[in-house]
């Protein structure tokens, strides 16, 4: 038997959803009837990014979506780095707009910010350096 959606109350402030990349895992709020305000990890989305890039990447599924200024959005990321956790905010808010309307699947689905993204660090090796250095060959 499929799940069934949950039904949003009437008194929610918010939905809710998780997502990751890497090492990144990213807590994200989507706060109903908002200005279009962005904090991470309690600073605001231009202090805390380094790069325009990664600011383009978070905000990529409110811009297709068209949503960008109805949701003020609270996000609590850890671990990985910048661009991977850009990477798990960006999951994080596709699915939490996914949780506000169902409908949005099908846009969401096709520019891919719907699917995880599977790849991570490879584990290192017994007899190498790393995962795949090997050491130095020395013929004599």
């Amino acid at each position: 038997m499929p799940a069934q959606p949950k039904a949003k109350k009437k008194d929610d402030k918010y939905v809710y959803a998780n997502g990751k990349r890497k090492e990144s895992i990213a807590r994200v709020r989507l706060y109903f009837g908002g200005k279009g305000d962005i904090t991470i990890n309690e600073k605001p989305l231009k202090e805390y990014l380094q790069v325009k890039i990664q600011e383009d990447c978070i905000l990529a599924p409110l811009k297709l979506t068209g949503l960008a200024k109805n949701f003020d959005i609270s996000v609590k990321v850890q671990g990985g780095g910048w661009n991977s956790q850009a990477g798990a905010i960006r999951h994080g808010i596709s699915k939490a707009l996914l949780e506000h309307d169902e409908m949005l699947r099908a846009t969401l689905k096709k520019a891919g910010f719907l699917t995880r993204d599977s790849r991570s660090k490879e584990r290192k090796k017994y007899g190498l350096k790393r995962a795949r250095r090997a050491p130095q060959f020395s013929k004599r």
